[in-house]
């Protein structure tokens, strides 16, 4: 069956670690878009413009099927999958985590790097709130005004939340359902007469 929750953060969260003066901030925030990500790129990296490299890996989507992970110059598989690592041992997606590092002057070696953006992610990822999301789909109803009641009733459901209603020459509802219960509300709307759903 079709998983229809998946975990995201709540929120942005923060951490930090240090090694041999070199210091690497990791932020972490909810995502739901790349045009979202591209934007907190741009953002963090105006705002640590003098640090040396911006790190990051993000997953979107609740089946987790876009992501990327960027080691920003440093050395191949050091930074972003480390990072990307982090995201999955929590299991979530819709968060990206970027790592800003500032150089100490005295180089990490591979494993020192790889230590050191792991530890950096998981740090941000452990003050995050973590949460799980419906995963929902959105409808458009529309009918007359004769069968308002039944309509009604069928949209009082627990798992339904009315996102907008307006009226042109027949009433419009516009809601949004958790995935596993659409079929039962809109298979149970289609059988009123009148009544259209898309």
């Amino acid at each position: 069956m079709f998983e229809d929750t998946y975990k995201t953060i709540a929120g942005p969260s923060e951490g930090i670690y240090r090694e041999k003066g070199s210091k690497f901030i990791a932020l972490a925030f909810p995502v739901e878009t790349e045009a979202e990500v591209k934007e907190k790129l741009a953002e963090i990296q105006k705002q640590y413009f003098d640090a040396r490299h911006h790190c990051y890996s993000y997953i979107l989507g609740p089946n987790k099927d876009a992501y990327r992970l960027n080691d920003n110059g440093e050395p191949s598989g050091t930074a972003g999958r480390p990072i990307h690592g982090q995201l999955l041992s929590k299991d979530l997606t819709n968060t990206l985590v970027i790592v800003v590092r500032y150089f100490g002057g005295i180089k990490l070696g591979v494993s020192g790097l790889i230590n050191a953006y792991k530890t950096a992610a998981k740090d941000a990822l452990d003050a995050a709130t973590i949460i799980e999301k419906t995963v929902d789909e959105t409808y458009k109803v529309s009918f007359d005004y004769s069968v308002m009641n039944s309509v009604m009733q069928l949209l009082k459901d627990p798992y339904v939340s009315i996102l907008g209603q307006g009226y042109e020459d027949r009433y419009l509802i516009s809601f949004k359902i958790r995935r596993r219960e659409a079929d039962r509300i809109v298979t149970a709307l289609k059988k009123i007469n009148t009544v259209t759903v898309e």
